[in-house]
């Protein structure tokens, strides 16, 4: 869904419209802004260093450079943010094409995910200590990578969609032998959280009619959360979130389970969140130098955009959540492209996949 309304300036200040009750009003995706966001990724794709690895040493040969290890997911800092930085140059291709630099993306999507270099992906989880490597958050963007790839109806999404298509494959099958085994989910505000990796797994499974592995990622969300009652959020945030515990935990169920069955369990999970007076302020960030406070502006884009999600499918009962995610998205947006590569690796996609959600509810 395209939506023309402008908010943000080319050098990142945001203009508020504010509502009646002193809310910002909602944000929309320009073409001016994607080319503004669409920046960060294009800038690190390809920037080797510095970079975290995350990997465990069987030996000294091991020590090998990040391109080396990662051929095609080797820059912004860190493998899982280079997935989704690739995933977001797709995602604002496929919905801005005219984008001011088309071709470059173009060229750099060619350049990283070709058959080859995914196949040096693909043996790095081979390695000795490396079967678990990003388990599950850098997963779950790869399938939203591979998502991505199959909605956009282009000649380059189809050939790199194949390429990918092996590794993709292996990440199938990874979730599905991890999760028969894991007992008990994880429920963290940052990369493990077990919510998080179905919800983005299952709109994988659903867009490419895999429904062995929907009936599983659903089975499996309705197994650990179907009983849960009077989530915590008064407990949130935590110091380093970047996702909500309660939240993702409310967006997996929301696409799992039957409409009306849903919001009687919303009810016993949240009660108050259909309340009009239901209130939750966004995250302060005190220093978005810092590497692990900054992920609290990640934490406002994703409570937006479970919010946004929440509203577009049950407006009646939760459309006045509307300037909450509002005021959440609208807080962190203006400061992502600061300068600061703490933040600038990964938080545009954040962004980005706030702002889509915050499309589906408007008219």
């Amino acid at each position: 869904m395209r939506v023309t309304r402008n908010f943000a300036a080319a050098v990142g200040i945001l203009t508020m419209c504010l509502s009646g009750k002193g809310f910002a009003s909602t944000p929309v995706l320009t073409l001016q802004e994607a080319n503004r966001l669409v920046a960060m990724p294009l800038h690190c794709a390809q920037e080797e260093y510095p970079n975290k690895l995350n990997q465990v040493l069987d030996d000294a040969s091991y020590l090998k450079s990040p391109k080396a290890l990662h051929p095609a997911f080797y820059g912004c800092f860190d493998w899982h943010s280079s997935v989704h930085g690739h995933w977001m140059m797709v995602s604002l291709l496929r919905h801005f094409p005219e984008l001011a630099n088309s071709d470059e993306i173009r060229q750099k999507l060619k350049q990283n995910l070709t058959a080859q270099n995914i196949q040096g992906e693909i043996a790095y989880f081979s390695m000795p200590h490396s079967g678990t490597f990003e388990r599950t958050y850098g997963w779950a963007w790869l399938l939203k990578l591979a998502e991505e790839l199959d909605k956009w109806d282009d000649p380059l999404a189809k050939e790199l969609a194949q390429n990918l298509q092996p590794l993709t494959a292996l990440i199938v099958t990874k979730y599905s032998e991890f999760l028969p085994k894991l007992v008990y989910p994880n429920r963290t505000g940052e990369h493990p959280n077990t919510a998080f990796a179905l919800s983005m797994a299952y709109d994988f499974a659903l867009q490419t009619d895999n429904q062995p592995f929907a009936d599983l990622l659903s089975n499996r969300a309705k197994h650990w959360y179907g009983d849960d009652k009077s989530c915590p959020l008064s407990w949130e945030p935590n110091g380093f979130d970047f996702l909500s515990p309660c939240f993702e935990e409310l967006d997996v169920m929301r696409k799992v389970l039957a409409p009306a069955e849903f919001t009687t369990w919303a009810d016993n999970f949240l009660p108050g969140l259909s309340q009009k007076g239901f209130e939750l302020t966004p995250a302060k960030v005190s220093d978005r130098t810092d590497g692990k406070l900054i992920h609290l502006d990640g934490l406002n884009f994703s409570r937006g955009w479970v919010l946004y999600g929440l509203i577009s499918e049950f407006p009646e009962r939760y459309g006045h959540l509307q300037s909450i995610a509002d005021t959440h998205v609208t807080y962190s947006l203006p400061a992502i492209v600061d300068g600061n590569y703490e933040g600038t690796h990964w938080l545009g996609s954040f962004a980005v996949y706030a702002l889509q959600h915050a499309a589906l509810t408007q008219p």
